[in-house]
């Protein structure tokens, strides 16, 4: 398929954005307590438990998924960048390629 670099560059950052949020989820909102009361002989013990909201591996997969769009479009934007040769005016480039002296 073949796309407009600006419409790469958005998709670019919608990925990141994504990869973003699904890097950041603190493993402690993954899980959610469970209050369970046991009777143990003649009075009631309060129990605590945490139940997972998600399977790991279902977070993982959709991380994995848009991790690997966004190193894809990444490297067809980098790809395009190196190929890509602008006009500019003489001037512009002049105190870089001093630098490099």
């Amino acid at each position: 398929m073949k796309i407009a670099l600006a419409e790469a560059l958005l998709r670019r950052k919608e990925l990141m954005h994504k990869v973003s949020q699904l890097h950041e989820i603190d493993g402690r909102s993954m899980f959610e307590d469970v209050i369970q009361r046991i009777s143990v002989n003649d009075g009631l013990d309060e129990v605590k438990g945490r139940v997972a909201k998600v399977k790991m591996k279902d977070l993982t997969r959709e991380y994995d998924y848009y991790a690997g769009h966004l190193r894809r479009i990444d490297a067809a934007i980098q790809k395009a960048n190196w190929e890509t040769v602008i006009e500019v005016e003489d001037n512009a480039m002049k105190a870089f390629l001093e630098d490099e002296d």
